[in-house]
């Protein structure tokens, strides 16, 4: 810590470890057992969980990269057991987006050169791969994985358990349970492997294969779909996790595969 700028305001908790020629501005407080790298820079309104683990050339809490911003007091917040690797920025919020704060959950691995703008909301056990560029206001459900190059359009959601597959552009929300690939990018089917890695019963994947195949399979508009799926199939919290974010989808879900690329 003595090759290092600490503004005396910073909180760091016990077994707290920071690298040479780090910065860390003021209001940053870090949990215990994280340990933050050399030349990382943590600029003010920035808290920072337990047993993280922050890598050279990070910038965590960056004013928004948005016209909007006057200079209001806005945050970042990470939470415990994060990974974020080499040159990953993550950006404050901001006012005008109500939501003040950019926040990481618990357990998510950011790796190099991921960009996280303001207001994003990103679950717990998130992945986001390597050069993967999130737009601001973007939000990312629990369990989501984002394939390297992926950049997001802003305001769109991608859900729990989903996985995108790398080189993406995402023009619109990404359902939960699903793979999506393809170019435009388009519903490739659920993510079985996912799933069971994550200990989903083979009887609940097929649960979600069958509401799915109404969904995107069937001429029914998207509406009247998940009206289908609500009256065919019983009351679960997958089904219900599924029809939520479609009937609260602000930009639309992608689409189903199109062949004509």
């Amino acid at each position: 810590m003595k090759l290092s700028i600490i503004h005396p305001t910073v909180k760091l908790a016990p077994n707290v470890t920071v690298g040479p020629f780090t910065v860390i501005e003021k209001n940053v407080e870090i949990g215990e057992g994280t340990k933050i790298g050399n030349n990382v820079t943590i600029m003010e309104n920035v808290k920072i969980g337990k047993n993280c683990v922050v890598f050279p050339g990070a910038v965590i809490g960056a004013i928004p990269q948005d016209l909007k911003f006057q200079g209001e007091e806005t945050y970042a917040i990470i939470g415990d057991n994060v990974t974020v690797r080499e040159c990953v920025t993550i950006n404050r919020g901001t006012a005008a987006s109500g939501k003040f704060k950019t926040k990481i959950g618990d357990s998510c691995l950011l790796m190099s050169y991921v960009h996280v703008a303001h207001d994003c909301v990103i679950g717990d056990n998130v992945i986001l791969s390597s050069f993967a560029g999130l737009a601001g206001e973007t939000d990312v459900h629990d369990w989501a994985i984002i394939g390297g190059k992926t950049g997001t359009h802003q305001f769109t959601r991608i859900g729990a358990h989903a996985m995108v597959s790398g080189g993406s552009l995402v023009p619109k929300d990404v359902p939960p349970y699903i793979i999506a690939g393809h170019l435009p990018l388009s519903f490739g089917g659920v993510n079985r492997i996912g799933l069971r890695r994550r200990n989903f019963s083979n009887e609940k994947i097929n649960e979600i294969f069958e509401i799915y195949k109404i969904i995107y399979q069937s001429d029914l508009n998207t509406t009247d779909a998940c009206n289908k799926v609500e009256i065919d199939f019983p009351q679960t919290a997958e089904r219900d996790i599924i029809l939520d974010f479609i009937r609260t989808s602000k930009r639309g879900i992608i689409k189903g595969v199109n062949f004509e690329i």
